[in-house]
């Protein structure tokens, strides 16, 4: 590597450091909150666990990224080198894909919480969480499966020198695939991405209408120059349409680099360390989303707050 392309390879990948810590912590939030929600008597929503869970999800998938990036874990001999780019890289995988597959159980969820009764997805709504929980254990399953290649075809490469590794980090590369193998692999996870992806198109075009719908009966029952205001329901169907869409737009940026990689072979640590940035982009950003705009939690942090500032006019 020349030496003005290692300085934009170390300038980009120190770039991931403050992403990483700002999704973790921004994910941890998430999780605390929507435990306080249930703690202080909020009725659980069919919701909170597809979010907590891709919450989970996101931490891992950034957590294993900063470990594949960072210089320390890799100085360390008591793990050999192999065995820590394959469980790392495998970890960082699965969770990117679950990342897409909860994403697009929290869009079907909510569609149907939103639907009328009158509707053929009214039958589909939920009681109980068990149905999701044995969801998340096949989507795990799946996930590990579609991504079992990498156990085999992941390394390390203490001589960077070698021909025909394709680059992950500074110490871990893909080695050499049969084109059969990659095309294989490569076709299956494509098959996840489209399937899963579509029926997030689906449902949230399904809320989209429902909602135009709900806005036009709302005018024709109100003359009065003021909308009525919102309910809970339309602003957190709101919120998760405005995480698809961020999810769209860096899934999307995502997958045209990947593929550009995959099936060009290329070997660009810039390029793949652009990729870094951007597929772990929306880790960083969907729990900012659900935060902001999440009501429930909003009372909660004003209540807290309001909590606070009474206890601290007490003292003074």
């Amino acid at each position: 590597m020349k030496m003005d392309q290692r300085f934009s390879y170390i300038a980009i990948r120190n770039a991931f450091y403050p992403q990483a810590g700002i999704g973790i912590s921004a994910n941890a939030i998430l999780i605390c909150l929507h435990s306080a929600a249930v703690h202080v008597g909020h009725k659980p929503r069919i919701t909170d666990l597809p979010i907590v869970h891709l919450a989970l999800t996101h931490i891992l998938m950034l957590l294993t990224m900063g470990l594949l990036v960072s210089t320390d874990i890799w100085e360390t001999q008591d793990i050999p080198g192999d065995f820590k780019c394959k469980v790392l890289v495998f970890l960082n995988k699965v969770m990117r894909g679950l990342s897409i597959c909860t994403t697009c159980v929290l869009s079907v969820l909510q569609a149907i919480t939103i639907s009328p009764t009158v509707s053929w997805l009214a039958n589909s709504k939920l009681k109980n969480t068990n149905p999701i929980l044995k969801l998340f254990f096949f989507l795990w399953v799946f996930t590990m499966s579609t991504c079992s290649n990498l156990f085999l075809y992941t390394v390390s490469t203490p001589n960077k020198t070698q021909p025909g590794l394709l680059f992950v980090t500074e110490h871990c590369s893909f080695l050499p695939m049969k084109y059969i193998h990659r095309e294989f692999f490569l076709t299956l996870m494509a098959c996840r991405d489209v399937f899963f992806v579509g029926l997030m198109v689906f449902s949230s075009g399904y809320m989209v209408i429902l909602l135009y719908r709900h806005k036009k009966q709302s005018q024709n029952l109100h003359n009065s120059r003021f909308s009525p205001k919102s309910s809970p329901e339309q602003r957190a169907t709101q919120s998760i349409l405005l995480l698809i869409c961020c999810f769209a737009v860096l899934y999307c940026a995502d997958s045209i680099i990947s593929l550009t990689i995959g099936l060009t072979w290329t070997s660009d640590a810039i390029l793949v360390c652009v990729q870094m940035l951007v597929a772990n982009g929306y880790g960083t950003v969907s729990p900012l989303v659900l935060i902001s705009a999440d009501t429930q939690i909003t009372k909660i942090t004003q209540l807290t707050c309001g909590k606070k500032g009474h206890l601290l006019m007490k003292l003074f």
